[in-house]
């Protein structure tokens, strides 16, 4: 069975799989939809993504406009990162908080965030990271709030990062919340 525990922002729950080590390596169940549901959440998965990034690189933070929105269950399989939650939902107590976890290969946690969040991460060490997604990919309601926002005081724990030139045109949280009303 695995630890769920649940994180200060509601809805955002972070999974540590129980590893069963022996002389031949390990074994452990990567994925169970009942560790999900047991925290009241249903989500169907329709899309698998995976990347690879050097240390240094910082992606997002990004999210996908309704009807398009996703919900994300993310992990590495090699490497290390500082995953990053930004609570974008209209009218939430912990809109524009965020919620930081390292996920490491080696402790095979996962992190859940749901929709209407803001999702980035910072690679502390090259890194494999996949993650399932509740819905398809769908350019124009792509989104996003500036990575390096002062307001969201953000420590992505990179000196020099390296990121996409559309990662750096996005708007700040404050101009997000006036573009969008208050949120997604």
């Amino acid at each position: 069975m695995a630890e769920v525990h649940i994180t200060p922002i509601p809805g955002v729950v972070e999974i540590f799989p129980k590893v069963y080590p022996d002389n031949r390596g390990y074994f452990f169940e990567s994925f169970r939809q009942d560790w999900l549901e047991k925290e009241g959440i249903t989500e169907t998965w329709v899309q698998d993504n995976q990347s690879f990034s050097q240390k240094g690189t910082v992606r997002g933070l990004h999210f996908q406009r309704a009807p398009f929105a996703q919900a994300k269950l993310v992990r590495v399989i090699s490497g290390k990162v500082l995953d990053v939650a930004l609570d974008l939902r209209k009218g939430s107590p912990t809109f524009g908080k965020i919620y930081s976890t390292i996920l490491d290969a080696e402790k095979n946690n996962l992190l859940y965030v749901p929709k209407g969040f803001g999702h980035g991460f910072s690679v502390l060490e090259d890194a494999i990271f996949v993650y399932k997604c509740s819905n398809y990919y769908n350019k124009p309601a792509e989104g996003g709030v500036l990575w390096s926002d002062p307001a969201l005081e953000i420590n992505w724990m990179v000196d020099e990062p390296i990121i996409s030139e559309k990662d750096q045109e996005w708007p700040t949280l404050a101009e997000f919340k006036n573009l969008t009303g208050g949120g997604l």
